[in-house]
């Protein structure tokens, strides 16, 4: 059993709700949560207060504003500010309450649009981001600056560590704000049910993506967690990508809808590829084990079983449609 407390920003999201049930599962019982109305992370006199009153020996920083491609257009200003507030308001109160250890998550996204596939870690900074996530992408960077600044002034041990596009339990279906698997997955099966011929699906279908389940990313954060600590960043992927087409053609497979898929070439792709080098993380010890099929699956289970299908969401005809390419 693990004795020290571990603080876990942004529990109830994608990744933090996974990273708790993996804690759980090996040992962590001093785990401390907070939801957005009991500590709002972007005031940081209330974030200080909380640390010296909870004085957490470990910190993962799970806690962000996130969205697709559509999100990022339309609120830049958040996606930088809200990111750049919570995340330094995190690492510097965990710096000035003596924390042992804190895993900062950052993105794929903090790399070049054009970077050499599959991209390396020494890639960030070397070219121009993709313009359709810059801000969130800057913010990111930032964190990862700060962490190594903490690190290389006061010698503290923060840690960064850049998933790849991320899919799994309590993931977000709005088709205003989702990522590209998660609105896929939420159109194909809402023309299946209402008995549509096709589905439109943004971009040219050609841009490549690699996918990681949240189970598998928990598991290598934990990992991380109890065997790295270099303050240079480290990737987290499966290591496979496929192009958005052959995405859909999964997802209606598993789905089981029998219609056409769309493509719209008006809308935008994003990044052409984004294919992480994990091998850094692999000789470390560490293998994902839940392959796309299979986190699919899984994933359309949960949103079978979840308040998203029983509600019925809203309308598909009233919401734009679903991003051809994930902007993380």
């Amino acid at each position: 059993m693990q004795t020290e407390s571990i603080f876990v920003a942004g529990h109830r999201g994608l990744v933090g709700s996974a990273v708790v049930r993996n804690l759980q599962k090996h040992g962590y019982r001093r785990i401390i949560a907070r939801t957005r109305a009991e500590l709002d992370l972007r005031e940081r006199g209330a974030v200080y207060r909380f640390f010296r009153q909870e004085k957490p020996e470990l910190v993962v920083l799970a806690a962000a504003k996130v969205g697709g491609i559509q999100a990022n257009d339309r609120d830049p200003v958040d996606f930088l500010l809200q990111n750049l507030e919570i995340q330094n308001n995190l690492i510097s109160a965990s710096h000035e309450s003596g924390v042992r250890k804190l895993l900062f998550l950052g993105s794929s996204c903090i790399y070049p649009k054009f970077a050499e596939q599959p991209i390396r870690e020494e890639s960030l900074l070397t070219g121009p981001l993709e313009p359709t996530n810059e801000p969130y992408a800057i913010a990111k960077i930032a964190g990862i600056k700060l962490c190594q600044a903490y690190a290389r002034q006061y010698g503290a041990n923060f840690i960064s560590a850049m998933p790849t596009n991320l899919y799994g339990p309590e993931d977000n279906f709005d088709l205003q704000t989702s990522h590209v698997l998660p609105a896929l997955l939420r159109k194909i099966h809402e023309a299946k049910a209402a008995g549509r011929a096709d589905v439109v699906v943004w971009g040219t279908g050609t841009p490549r993506r690699e996918f990681l389940h949240t189970d598998d990313l928990a598991d290598a954060l934990r990992f991380l967690l109890e065997n790295y600590d270099s303050p240079e960043i480290i990737n987290v992927g499966s290591g496979q990508d496929v192009t958005v087409r052959e995405l859909a053609e999964l997802i209606c497979d598993v789905v089981g809808f029998q219609g056409s898929l769309i493509f719209d070439p008006s809308q935008p792709d994003g990044t052409p590829r984004k294919l992480l080098d994990t091998s850094r993380l692999l000789a470390l010890g560490w293998r994902p084990t839940i392959g796309l099929r299979e986190g699919i699956e899984r994933i359309y289970r949960w949103f079978l079983q979840s308040d998203h299908a029983k509600a019925g969401l809203m309308p598909l005809q009233a919401c734009a449609p679903a991003s051809g390419a994930s902007p993380r």
